[in-house]
């Protein structure tokens, strides 16, 4: 059984960047510049609404208050994916 990461504190860095803290111990930081298209994220091109981010303990992800969240999994790939190094453990 496949155990999905939760993330645990987000933290706003300014543009559309964030720090990520997942329940597994992986921090790191992630751009969403990118990938903020589509209806329910036209509002968070707005940096005051981006700011906004909260962790959704029910999801387990970042969320926002007009509904839109991003799944944990594909967060947590990327930022293992761009460490340098791993961490054993």
């Amino acid at each position: 059984m496949t155990v999905l990461p939760h993330v645990t504190s987000v933290t706003p860095l300014g543009g559309y960047r964030l720090r990520l803290t997942f329940d597994d111990g992986v921090m790191g930081e992630v751009d969403l510049s990118d990938d903020l298209w589509g209806p329910v994220f036209e509002q968070l091109r707005d940096p005051a609404v981006f700011a906004q981010v909260h962790v959704d303990p029910e999801l387990g992800t970042i969320a926002w208050p007009n509904g839109a969240d991003l799944d944990p999994c594909a967060l947590h790939d990327d930022i293992v994916a761009s460490s340098p190094t791993r961490s054993a453990g």
